[in-house]
């Protein structure tokens, strides 16, 4: 039985959605593999994309993108009007939240989702969403941070 990576796990996304899997899609996902704990704008990748194949389009590389939000192989943020993406940290859970370090960008995931405790203040109310991120420093910078000082 072949092991299963997160390359595999995207691959097998994609094909259950019906896209095909092209050498640029593969590619990408390889690409996009290397970010499951820090975020990438869709400026680098666009960029990383049209340097690697010169006659993909703006709009393929962004059409992609969002083929991949929408089947659960990226996760997406907006950082002022910059759009970021990072790989799927979690394929058997996709529903989590993250913390974020503001130093490095490192991204963990929360396993536990805390919206129960939103919904019992607000009773009446239909949530249809939500995205809890916190942000602050990870043990890391803490450390350099210290060190310095």
């Amino acid at each position: 039985m072949p092991i299963m990576t997160t390359e595999n796990s995207a691959l097998a996304l994609l094909k259950k959605h019906g896209y095909r899997l092209t050498s640029q899609r593969r590619d990408l996902i390889n690409y996009l593999s290397q970010f499951q704990d820090h975020y990438i704008t869709v400026t680098a990748l666009d960029a990383y994309m049209r340097k690697r194949y010169p006659g993909m389009s703006h709009n393929t590389i962004y059409r992609n993108v969002k083929e991949f939000v929408e089947a659960g192989i990226l996760e997406e943020q907006e950082e002022g009007e910059q759009a970021r993406v990072k790989f799927q940290c979690d394929f058997e859970q996709p529903h989590h939240h993250h913390f974020i370090c503001r130093n490095c960008g490192k991204v963990t995931e929360l396993k536990m989702c805390p919206i129960d405790f939103f919904t019992d203040q607000l009773p009446g109310y239909e949530i249809d969403g939500h995205r809890i991120e916190m942000y602050g420093l990870c043990p890391d910078c803490q450390k350099k941070l210290k060190a310095a000082s």
